[in-house]
Order: C-alpha cells, then sequence, then structure tokens
C-alpha cells in the first residue's frame, strides 16, 4: 500500500473512532446483498445487463450501487452516457474516499466507475483488493443491492470479484463458445472456491424455448460432471432497441420501457429482489474485507 493510501486508512480510522464515541457510529451493514454479474465469455451483454438491471431495480425504489469491476478496460460508464472525474483508482491511490467518486446514474442508482487504459488495474494486488473491500464497508451511503461488474473470463482479479459476491450471476448467449467458456467458470467457481449461488441468465435469445435449451446444456453437464445444480433466473429476448440504445448511451429499460428486453429485464429484477430465500448476511458489504482477508492469507 502507497504513503498516500496509508495516510488516508489513518484518516479513516479516526473518523470511526471518533463516531463512535459521540455515538455516530453507522450500524454494520448485513442486509445489503451483493450480486456479481459475470460471464466466461466476452460480447456476452454482461455488462448493458448490469446497467439495466441496477436500472430497473433502482426504479423499483430500491438502492443500487454498481461496482465497475472490469479493471483496466471498464465500460459502464460508457454505456451510461457518464463522464466521471474520478474512479477506483484514485481510491487505490488514496487520492479520493469512495464517497467522491461514487457518481449518479440514470434513475436513482448510483455507479463506482473503473478506469479504462490503466494496466495497473488489471491484477490488482492483495493489498489494493482489501484496501477497496475495507473502503467499501466504510461507505456512509446505505444501499439495498451491490451490483458487480466483473470483466470476463477467468482471471484473478474475476474470480476475487466473484469470491466477494455470495450470489452470482452467469451471463450466457446461445453461442457455443458461451456455453463451454461458462462451463468452465462455474467449474472453477465450484472446485477452486466454496460453493456458492450460481443463477444462469440466457441473452440474446430468440424465444423462451431457446433459452431453456441454453440452459439445459450447461446446467446437465455441471450437474453430471460436478453435481452441481445451476438456478435457471431467466431470459432476455433478442432486440433491436438494445443496440439502439446502447449507441444513444443509455440504458434501454429506461428509454424503450415496453420493449421486449426491458420487460424481460424488469421481469428479472422483480425476481431478485423478491427472494426472500436469501441470506442477508452471507452476501452484505461488510463481509468483504472479513472473507477476503481469510480466503487470501
Amino acid at each position: 500500500m502507497n504513503d498516500a493510501s496509508s495516510i488516508k486508512r489513518k484518516r479513516n480510522d479516526e473518523n470511526r473512532q471518533s463516531q463512535a464515541g459521540t455515538g455516530l457510529a453507522r450500524r454494520t451493514k448485513e442486509d445489503v446483498r451483493v450480486i456479481a454479474i459475470t460471464s466466461g465469455k466476452g460480447g456476452v451483454g454482461k455488462t448493458n445487463i448490469s446497467a439495466n438491471l441496477a436500472y430497473s431495480m433502482s426504479h423499483a425504489g430500491k438502492r443500487v450501487l454498481v461496482l465497475d469491476a472490469d479493471m483496466g478496460l471498464a465500460n459502464l460508464d460508457v454505456i451510461l452516457g457518464l463522464t466521471p472525474k474520478y474512479n477506483i483508482n484514485h481510491v487505490l491511490l488514496g487520492e479520493k474516499s469512495l464517497s467522491e467518486v461514487i457518481v449518479p446514474g440514470p434513475g436513482n442508482m448510483k455507479i463506482l466507475p473503473s478506469a479504462s487504459g490503466i494496466a495497473a488495474l488489471a491484477e490488482l494486488s492483495r493489498g489494493q483488493k482489501l484496501y477497496l473491500f475495507n473502503e467499501l464497508n466504510d461507505l456512509n451511503e446505505e444501499f439495498d443491492f451491490m451490483l458487480i461488474d466483473t470483466a470476463a473470463g477467468i482471471t484473478a482479479n474475476v474470480m476475487y470479484f466473484n469470491m466477494a459476491a455470495k450470489e452470482i450471476i452467469i451471463v450466457i448467449s446461445p453461442e457455443p463458445t458461451s456455453l463451454t467458456d461458462a462451463y468452465a467458470l462455474i467449474k472453477l467457481l465450484y472446485q477452486g472456491h466454496d460453493e456458492k449461488r450460481i443463477m444462469l441468465l440466457a441473452n440474446m435469445v430468440s424465444n423462451a424455448e431457446e433459452a431453456m435449451q441454453v440452459y439445459q446444456k450447461v446446467g446437465r453437464a455441471t450437474e453430471h460432471f460436478l453435481g452441481l445444480k445451476v438456478e435457471y433466473l431467466g431470459y432476455i429476448l433478442r432486440d433491436d432497441k438494445v443496440g439502439d440504445a446502447v449507441r444513444r448511451q443509455k440504458p434501454f429499460t429506461e428509454i424503450y420501457p415496453q420493449a421486449r428486453a426491458s420487460q424481460c429485464i424488469n421481469a428479472i429484477a422483480k425476481k431478485i429482489y423478491s427472494d426472500t430465500n436469501c441470506i442477508y448476511n452471507k452476501g452484505s458489504i461488510k463481509f468483504f474485507s472479513d472473507a477476503m482477508f481469510h480466503k487470501d492469507r
């Protein structure tokens, strides 16, 4: 950790001690659901889904923070038409706090932007990861959901952010390479790390039947070879309005609320925030640093 980060950490510790002494310390954030949205293959629409799920949830009154965890090749801000002045790199350098970096997005969602074109962010060090999670623990603002938009693939960064979440949504498409890469990702998550709640979301499908076929191809393989049953979250229909919204740098759920893809996203968002079976304190912001510290030793 650099000197600037050490100074920042010391100042935060002093602030927390001061708040505790005056009775202003915040409650533990044990009710935040942290969900990673990831994929084995790039180009399946993962970031666009993250952005639109966040918009749909916030439009329904949920307090949502989206963490752009595609370090080094971030594009969540581009999809949403945002030009943030600061990003996660400024936090890791100790120049800004997270609260100073977070920007408002469409609707009432909040965005924690990353940076593009900074090679050092492509593979964060253990110290940087723990520092970032500790900063997340110290956020003043309360959220109901944190969506982590990871990079695609099975790099160390991707695996680390997936490990941080208790719920994982893997986005797949009908392309054969998407299915094989999704299986590889699931295998690594299951065999190489603690068991997770893994859900599959089929994107860019023609109809519900194709979506189910795509899910079953991956689901049957994981159940047969890994003994793991993955959940079927739903599907998003192929829709020309999606590409148009990307070009306009707006969520398609915002500018085309009646589009087929928007109706699919809204149904998935409702399914997620209406789920009463999840265990909140196993997927909270407070869970991050402790869990990651023990796993990273």
